[in-house]
């Protein structure tokens, strides 16, 4: 730990979970700034990588590079942010390891993102590497949800995560385990044919019609099976709300309602959008709420297993 600069030896706790919820948020504002570049077809604002140009590395002074070249940057704040996890995980005292290998699973998943955004330049917009660019992007935020969750744990007299204890709330078993574990494989399924839709509408990226490339599904078709799996999803939860209501699971009872209110939202949303002509502004902020409630199903099923109650450490009797 001596070779770590000052800021990152000695880390509190606190100060780290200060940290994760920092990598949390700066994850989730690039994913609303990446859909700015595509709403506003500055997907090629810069037309190479890592250059914006071939020959020069800053954006010139035009609207469509300085939007592209702004969200390059913002890379770099995630990349602090990330970095600082990294660092404050092993500079943490007490240090623990799960915190360190969820750490080192964000630098994994940025460094897919910044070669996927390279690839994505380079075959002008593909709409099939838009949609796993949004899609790793999603796995982010369920790392980075994770590492909080995880940062927020009791620390053990071992100094590793505390193990729940036979006076700690037990796990979630049984009909209302099996609920939420659909939920989440909802949630992930209404993620995927979210961005189907994306990929087939018509958002590309580029106000160029003769690099902007659609998925060949009519926008319709593929709108009514997203609506669909979405509805499901809620009603999922609500069975969920039901349950956890009947075994007195409150704790997870209100993360299933958090989910439920962002999901209706989210659906007014989403029909507001595709009857008015999926204006840039509402689709914006769509993409916003598909990033908070993915968020939400991910704390929904870390539910599944309560934090034990923190160790009292005994004072040496004098």
């Amino acid at each position: 730990m001596g070779s770590l600069p000052p800021p990152v030896r000695n880390v509190t706790p606190e100060r780290y979970r200060s940290w994760t919820r920092a990598a949390l948020w700066a994850l989730t504002i690039i994913v609303v700034s990446g859909g700015a570049v595509r709403l506003t077809g500055s997907g090629l604002g810069c037309s190479d990588w890592p250059n914006c140009e071939e020959d020069q590395f800053v954006a010139d002074v035009e609207y469509h590079n300085l939007i592209e070249f702004g969200n390059r940057l913002f890379t770099g704040v995630v990349a602090v942010a990330v970095v600082l996890a990294v660092l404050g995980s092993i500079g943490r005292v007490p240090r623990r390891h799960d915190l360190t290998r969820w750490s080192w699973g964000l630098v994994a998943g940025v460094i897919a993102q910044i070669v996927l955004g390279g690839i994505l330049v380079k075959t002008e917009l593909d709409p099939r590497f838009n949609m796993g660019h949004f899609l790793l992007s999603m796995v982010l935020l369920w790392n980075a949800a994770v590492l909080h969750h995880l940062a927020q744990w009791p620390d053990g007299p071992d100094g590793e995560r505390l193990a729940p204890g036979p006076d700690d709330p037990p796990a979630i078993r049984g009909r209302l385990r099996t609920l939420v574990w659909l939920a989440s494989l909802g949630g992930a399924a209404v993620l995927v044919t979210g961005t189907i839709v994306t990929g087939s509408g018509p958002h590309s990226g580029s106000d160029e019609p003769e690099v902007a490339e659609r998925l060949p599904f009519l926008v319709r078709d593929v709108a009514r099976i997203h609506s669909i799996t979405a509805i499901c999803l809620l009603a999922v939860v609500v069975a969920v709300i039901w349950v956890a209501s009947s075994e007195q699971a409150y704790g997870l009872r209100q993360r299933a309602e958090m989910v439920a209110g962002l999901l209706v939202i989210q659906g007014a949303v989403g029909y507001l959008q595709y009857f008015s002509g999926v204006p840039v502004l509402l689709v914006a902020v769509h993409i916003f709420l598909a990033s908070i409630t993915w968020i939400a199903v991910v704390r929904l099923h870390l539910g599944l297993q309560p934090a034990p109650r923190p160790v009292r450490r005994r004072e040496p009797v004098a």
